[in-house]
């Protein structure tokens, strides 16, 4: 199957999900192009690994999204936007498509979230249940995700959608989660948005890139979605107290609500964004994600204590993310 994907470029390849898929496709032997805005920075983090192109571009540019899909078969699509800047996602898909039809690029892998599904309506969330976004954020991501499946449906090449719930691990310091880890080793308070004592469900972000990059390669898993859930339902209470612990030290944390939400939101844009997204908090999506695991087997699922651990040496070890 791998013969199928030549040379890849990975759009958005700074965050959290572009590393972890970049370090999958070096362990494979896949060329690959990092792509993103600081050149820098890209070659800072990607330039050790063997058989990478650094190329920074503006994806929101048509001529230098072009450039950065000339000469490969696959997109992996992971790129990130700040809650302000949501809507401009669906913007954002339809320059990366036409870039992609203009350089005759085979297939588009897209990285998506649990907001199209909207209020969960069962325990388990898998890819039949209805999407119906309970948010502008939820609305931006579905259309997203419906122009890269409307993009397959009619030729034009071969995409597929793979979902993920909240995030933490190394370079995912945008996540709600890391934050807690950076407080526990200061000793701080760690901030908490929403409710503490219900369920919720984090991923191990490098356990991602092997399922994705798997994904890439399997002609047979296009023209669908894909949900890749965590290593299961966990209480947010529950993993905080053990990211302390792990650092020897009792839990200190505040759960920020909707009413302190509203009021920091008179100052700061990104909280007046937040409040939206409660309900995620309120109503947790914990993904079924027993498709996947019948199409590839086995998946490899970090233990949360094990993650925990493993992120508080990538942290210790001094690497921060911008």
């Amino acid at each position: 199957m791998e013969a199928e994907t030549q040379k890849v470029a990975l759009f958005g390849a700074a965050g959290a999900v572009g590393h972890t898929v970049a370090a999958e496709l070096a362990r494979r032997g896949i060329p690959f192009r990092v792509v993103g805005r600081n050149r820098a920075r890209l070659e800072q983090e990607f330039g050790g690994l063997p058989q990478v192109e650094v190329l920074d571009a503006d994806l929101s540019d048509l001529r230098a999204a072009g450039a950065a899909s000339r000469g490969v078969d696959t997109i992996i699509y992971t790129v990130g936007l700040p809650y302000p800047s949501h809507h401009l996602f669906p913007a954002l898909m339809r320059t990366a498509l036409e870039a992609a039809a203009t350089m005759q690029v085979k297939r588009l892998v897209l990285i998506s979230n649990v907001y199209s599904y909207g209020v969960p309506r069962a325990s388990r969330v898998p890819e039949t249940h209805p999407r119906i976004p309970a948010t502008r954020k939820g609305a931006y991501r579905r259309e997203q995700e419906d122009l890269v499946l409307d993009a397959h449906q009619k030729g034009k090449l071969a995409g597929l959608v793979v979902r993920m719930p909240d995030f933490y691990g190394p370079y995912a310091d945008l996540s709600l989660a890391n934050p807690i880890f950076r407080a526990a080793l200061a000793g701080k308070t760690a901030n908490w948005v929403g409710p503490d004592n219900t369920p919720h469900e984090f991923i191990f972000m490098p356990d991602a890139g092997p399922v994705v990059v798997e994904l890439a390669t399997r002609p047979d898993c296009f023209g669908e979605a894909w949900n890749l859930g965590g290593a299961g339902e966990i209480n947010t209470m529950d993993f905080i107290t053990r990211v302390y612990r792990a650092v020897g030290r009792s839990p200190k944390y505040r759960a920020v609500g909707r009413g302190m939400l509203k009021f920091l939101g008179y100052f700061n844009p990104v909280m007046r964004e937040v409040v939206e997204m409660l309900y995620l908090q309120e109503t947790p999506v914990i993904l079924d994600d027993s498709k996947l695991a019948a199409k590839l087997g086995a998946i490899r699922k970090t233990s949360y204590d094990e993650g925990i651990q493993k992120t508080l040496e990538w942290m210790r070890s001094g690497k921060v993310t911008p």
